[in-house]
């Protein structure tokens, strides 16, 4: 299923919900993607810069992938219902 993130916290969330549909802890995700625990609470909570590297490492680990695309027209309405 496709999803859509425009800032951090719904990167986050979506990277949350990822996560507990695996039935994964944050901690076993980080291991996993070789990185601290605190630091995928940080990410999930939108929270804080973080590198481009750490993010790939996550979608990794989640079995994710990034696709880049034209941002739709739609409303902010439209936009918050993916959410």
């Amino acid at each position: 299923m496709s999803q859509i993130a425009r800032t951090p916290k719904q990167l986050g969330a979506i990277l949350r919900r990822t996560r507990r549909n695996a039935d994964l802890t944050q901690a076993q995700l980080g291991e996993k993607a070789g990185i601290w625990q605190e630091t995928v609470s940080k990410i999930e909570g939108g929270q804080g810069a973080t590198k481009v590297a750490t993010i790939f490492d996550l979608l990794a680990a989640l079995d994710l992938e990034i696709e880049i695309k034209p941002r739709s027209k739609g409303s902010a309405a439209d936009i918050e219902d993916v959410f």
